[in-house]
């Protein structure tokens, strides 16, 4: 009886089930850009079936790759990729700005319930000031805000932007942005980096007579940083107040700002570009204030980058986080631009070297059009790899 017992209790430990090795959190995004049509639709494709049938493939592709999040440009020049009271529709969707897709869709509704239905989140990203992309080329309808409200918009180099120091414009930004939590079921809204404009050379943005009206006594550096510091304290008040689960996301340039500016806080970068001084987006108030749930500065530079080295920023941002969460942004579209981007190394182990960062949750590629060639083998290695596993989105508990 006694070996009885024992075969059948071998027979059964054979089959209980071994519990799955938990893999950690991790937000794995992909940018898909529809400014100029980079990523989607396709340039010239304005037939709403083809339009879906591409979101599909583009969608299965990611998911395949173990993406677990798309980030989806959906206002990318004050249009809209979904019916909007505020803004026409995209050129850039049907071919002229102003005119519905033929037969109509929806096509917000369509890519959240497609994603969605995959497992993956959806975050809604819109470019904040960005009004007309080439100024004399680009399409603009009768009821364009540019139309209705000239005042707000000033030229600069060969675009048209909203005025960034005029509070009509940011109500009416915060608007835009309410009105697209509240009727549909975005995980997120995502800012890039684009709030005051990059410099150009020899011309000076022209914002005189707004900092004229409204500076009070401020230089007109600090005026610029607290007009974007507002907009940014506006726009987490309107998605929290709308709907407390929408996360609110910044991707901000690579460097907040160098040691040569700011010995105590900046990073060993030698020069450039800085949020700070150059974008006047002071990224780590917002971090330190609470006003944005995640960071995904766009550190596209390769490890031996001779001014702005991939693993030095990394670290930078590791140690600023202040308790938000931190993606990383990868240049996936760089793959052999240079000698650095042509090994085949570079990007897995910019993706190992984050995935020691204590503060480091996750990383978003940039863009979805690059993964269509596989290349370096990238794809492969992210579907065969390092995204093999299927994880959860890190969660936030300050949302709960």
């Amino acid at each position: 009886m006694q070996k009885y017992f024992f075969v059948f209790l071998f027979i059964n430990i054979l089959f209980i089930p071994c519990s799955k090795a938990q893999t950690k959190p991790e937000f794995r995004g992909v940018w898909v850009a529809t400014v100029d049509n980079i990523d989607w639709p396709t340039k010239g494709n304005f037939n709403t079936e083809a339009q879906k049938a591409e979101f599909i493939k583009l969608l299965e592709m990611h998911e395949r790759n173990g993406i677990n999040a798309l980030v989806v440009q959906i206002r990318p020049a004050a249009d809209a990729l979904y019916p909007s009271q505020y803004e026409p529709w995209s050129q850039w969707l049907t071919g002229v700005q102003g005119q519905p897709p033929v037969p109509y869709y929806d096509p917000l509704e369509f890519m959240i319930t497609e994603t969605h239905k995959r497992g993956l989140a959806f975050h809604a990203w819109m470019n904040p000031y960005r009004a007309e992309f080439t100024i004399g080329t680009s399409t603009i309808s009768a009821t364009h805000i540019t139309r209705l409200h000239p005042e707000w918009f000033l030229p600069y180099g060969d675009k048209r932007y909203f005025d960034p120091g005029n509070k009509a414009v940011q109500q009416y930004v915060a608007n835009v942005v309410k009105d697209v939590v509240s009727r549909y079921p975005v995980d997120a809204i995502h800012f890039d980096d684009y709030f005051y404009p990059y410099r150009i050379a020899g011309i000076t943005f022209p914002d005189d007579a707004s900092y004229r009206q409204y500076g009070k006594g401020l230089t007109k550096d600090d005026w610029r940083r607290s007009n974007t510091d507002s907009i940014i304290a506006l726009l987490s008040r309107v998605i929290k107040a709308t709907n407390k689960k929408c996360q609110f996301g910044i991707s901000p340039f690579g460097i907040w700002r160098s040691v040569d500016k700011d010995p105590i806080n900046g990073s060993k970068t030698k020069g450039g570009a800085s949020n700070y001084d150059d974008l006047y987006a002071d990224i780590l108030l917002w971090l330190k204030s609470g006003w944005i749930d995640y960071v995904a500065p766009q550190l596209y530079w390769e490890f031996s980058h001779s001014t702005a080295p991939y693993g030095l920023l990394l670290d930078w941002w590791n140690d600023h986080t202040y308790g938000r969460q931190c993606y990383i942004g990868l240049g996936i579209y760089k793959a052999g631009v240079n000698r650095a981007w042509r090994e085949p190394s570079q990007l897995p182990q910019q993706i190992k070297a984050l995935r020691t960062k204590p503060n480091i949750q996750g990383m978003i590629f940039f863009s979805s059009k690059s993964f269509e060639n596989n290349p370096n083998g990238w794809s492969d290695s992210l579907r065969l790899n390092y995204f093999k596993d299927p994880v959860t989105i890190p969660p936030m508990n300050w949302l709960k």
